[in-house]
């Protein structure tokens, strides 16, 4: 069961809509108790007063910082008290692409609930909006003592909440990249072999077909442990390609993508999902979709578009992806229809 983490309101323009807030992910790291080495004694960490050595209850602890000398310590009502709509409102300021956003900025993905029936249609009226506009809002809140900027942003079904590092926060790369080393000289030769090495690896993002390979060795190292078995340790990781020999390996990848042997969850790991799409004919993908592209969700034109193999798909705004998706049906449907008279 997802548990809420916050309780308030989206608010933009005059509409006020209570919402819940849920984590849409989970981690899936494996958590360690720690112990005195040599014996089965779990480690514990406890507050003691610094200058006493007294062991503190919550309760006896506040927060503070020194300023000026002086130390000055604050109260948590204190902080709510000065919070953007006092901690319980996400109001949207603007409306903006969601292309426009740098991944860099993104933090952490929440869901945005209705909190009773009577709120479900402004909330998917503001969902809908989103997604026929393909713009996201823009929005600040606070949660748990920080304040963030956030991105709302339409799902098949639910809104989706994601907060954004503020610009000062986002390091710049040239701190760890020599920005001239991105104006050296390439060879054509070895940019056409890199274009298709990526073109032969490229595909369609499934996320179902990545899997959590860390924490399943893991959890295997400690079955082994529990067993008495030696634990098998994983291969070395490979050596850095010499610059002499990029054009070759390069060369060599290309092949081995272009004849399927590329390793990797990706390459071992079907979905239903998948397997249902291939077993159905094009003309039940057709039918299984409203041929109205207007009225079709994000995920929906999407895979519409995939079917019909629409080429640039993923860079394509919604406007130019409906029409590109109308085009394409009509074309195939009248080669249908021509071949089917010929017959």
């Amino acid at each position: 069961m997802a548990h809420k983490v916050w309780t308030g309101s989206i608010s933009f323009g005059l509409v006020s809509i209570p919402v819940g807030l849920y984590s849409a992910t989970e981690s899936h790291t494996i958590h360690f108790n720690q112990y005195q080495r040599g014996t089965s004694d779990r480690v514990r960490y406890r507050r003691f007063n610094e200058r006493t050595g007294a062991e503190l209850d919550y309760d006896d602890i506040v927060k503070g910082r020194e300023v000026g000398g002086n130390l000055v310590t604050v109260e948590q009502d204190e902080l709510d008290a000065i919070a953007p709509g006092r901690s319980h409102t996400i109001e949207i300021v603007t409306f903006v692409d969601l292309a426009e956003i740098d991944p860099v900025y993104f933090q952490k993905t929440y869901w945005l609930a209705p909190t009773d029936e009577q709120h479900d249609r402004p909330y998917h009226l503001l969902r809908r909006a989103l997604d026929r506009t393909d713009r996201v809002g823009i929005a600040r809140f606070v949660l748990r003592g920080k304040e963030y900027l956030t991105a709302i942003r339409a799902e098949d079904t639910a809104l989706a909440l994601d907060t954004l590092f503020f610009s000062d926060e986002v390091r710049d790369p040239a701190e760890v990249v020599d920005p001239r080393s991105a104006r050296q000289s390439l060879s054509g030769q070895e940019l056409r072999m890199a274009t298709d090495l990526i073109e032969s690896m490229s595909g369609d993002w499934q996320p179902r077909d990545y899997a959590d390979t860390y924490t399943a060795r893991v959890e295997k190292l400690l079955e082994d442990k529990s067993r008495g078995r030696t634990p098998e340790p994983e291969a070395t990781p490979p050596e850095p390609t010499d610059i002499v020999d990029l054009a070759d390996a390069l060369r060599r990848s290309t092949d081995q993508a272009r004849h399927g042997e590329t390793t990797g969850d990706r390459e071992t790991s079907d979905t239903a999902a998948e397997a249902e799409a291939e077993t159905r004919t094009p003309r039940q993908r057709s039918a299984s979709t409203p041929q109205d592209p207007s009225q079709l969700s994000k995920s929906e034109l999407a895979r519409r578009a995939r079917e019909l193999q629409i080429k640039g798909r993923s860079k394509l705004s919604r406007k130019d992806l409906e029409k590109a998706i109308l085009e394409s049906a009509g074309t195939r449907s009248g080669r249908g229809r021509r071949s089917r008279k010929a017959s």
